[in-house]
């Protein structure tokens, strides 16, 4: 994939102020409707958006640290890397979500989970606005940051970026997703 810096970064803060948003919207549910599961297994809002905490506590101070100490200066093209077009495109919300095994570490199933977790997420979005607003200064293809399931391998900036904020989108989707269930839910048990 290949595409102007510029307009991967425009869509990049749209998806993420769109999460922003729906964070927003969640703040406004009862904590019992926040931390409603459909199943025992299955998670709540809250356990959806903690899980996003989790992989923001890695990404978001290395996104950070690896723009500061890059010297690329901005590029007109931002060309994906084929690994890491594999991992973005694979997190992008679908009508029928692929299940994905989550490592226990990012697994928040069974936390005791409450507002702040919102709370941490949203400021989590305001910090990616701000990354993404400098990522304008840095070469979006040889700026390189490691992700957190192996030391080993590098993803080019625009791919972290994407890897990160469409996995934010995908469990804004199941975080919605959970909402209508319980509503369907309720609806039947009235």
């Amino acid at each position: 994939m290949k595409i102007a810096s510029e307009e991967l970064i425009a869509d990049l803060i749209e998806r993420t102020r769109h999460n922003l948003n729906e964070a927003e919207r969640f703040k406004g549910l009862t904590l019992r409707e926040l931390n409603w599961r459909s199943w025992a297994d299955s998670w709540s809002v809250l356990e959806c958006i903690e899980h996003l905490n989790l992989y923001g506590d890695f990404y978001l101070p290395e996104i950070a640290q690896r723009m500061s100490a890059s010297n690329y200066g901005p590029s007109g093209t931002f060309k994906s890397g084929m690994i890491g077009n594999y991992f973005a495109e694979g997190m992008l919300p679908k009508e029928k979500l692929n299940k994905m095994k989550t490592f226990k570490d990012k697994n928040p199933i069974g936390s005791k989970l409450d507002i702040t977790t919102l709370d941490r997420f949203i400021g989590q979005q305001k910090k990616t606005l701000e990354l993404l607003d400098k990522a304008r200064q840095k070469d979006l293809t040889k700026t390189k940051t490691a992700i957190s399931i192996t030391k080993l391998l590098k993803l080019r900036l625009g791919d972290t970026f994407r890897v990160v904020i469409y996995h934010n989108q995908r469990h804004i989707v199941q975080a919605g997703k959970v909402l209508a269930e319980q509503k369907k839910t309720n609806l039947v048990m009235v």
